[in-house]
């Protein structure tokens, strides 16, 4: 006989792969539809259940986000980059990467690095950008940022009263607002998969 906690984890994994496999939450017609419920309130309710778990979360406007939705990871201690010491696995902790990287949920969002202006600055081309927008920007910070209409990503500068952006790559120029320059917000982490 299954208990409800297996079926929870059952539910939990198909919208786990939805989320996978569409880079968004589903909404409530569609965990309708992929978990065969007959009705949007049997639906509710798993919502507000899983949200009680901290496994998902709703954003400014009611929609869903995913919160643990990845679990936590185990922290084994540390590793030196310099020269080899010996090892020795031992479990120092449990951390999920959402409270590792994420301050804020509900302004936080992920976008994908095209090009390489960022390059010396350790952003590669297929990386992806966590960026936070209730971040006030410094100078210094690698903000993703509006100038004169087109989007970017580059280091904020401040010199004076002179504001520019500038790539980490010395095969681009500075760029100067012409017209305007407005800040979307501050990068927080790089993430990349080998």
């Amino acid at each position: 006989m299954t208990n409800v906690g297996e079926i929870n984890e059952r539910y939990k994994k198909q919208i786990k792969n939805f989320y996978k496999l569409n880079k968004r939450m589903p909404s409530y017609s569609e965990i309708m539809e992929i978990l065969k419920f007959k009705s949007k309130n049997s639906v509710f309710k798993l919502v507000n259940k899983l949200i009680e778990e901290d496994f998902l979360g709703k954003d400014e406007k009611g929609r869903l986000i995913p919160k643990s939705i990845f679990g936590k990871l185990k922290i084994l201690g540390e590793v030196v980059a310099g020269f080899p010491s010996p090892a020795e696995e031992e479990l120092a902790d449990t951390m999920s990467l959402d409270e590792y990287l994420i301050n804020n949920k509900d302004a936080t969002y992920m976008l994908k690095v095209s090009g390489d202006s960022m390059k010396d600055a350790g952003i590669m081309e297929g990386d992806m950008v966590l960026a936070d927008r209730s971040l006030t920007a410094t100078s210094g910070d690698i903000v993703i940022a509006q100038v004169d209409n087109q989007w970017t990503i580059k280091y904020l500068r401040k010199t004076g009263k002179i504001v520019f952006l500038e790539p980490a790559n010395s095969k681009y120029l500075r760029i100067y607002p012409q017209e305007e320059l407005k800040i979307a917000a501050v990068v927080r982490a790089v993430i990349r998969k080998y």
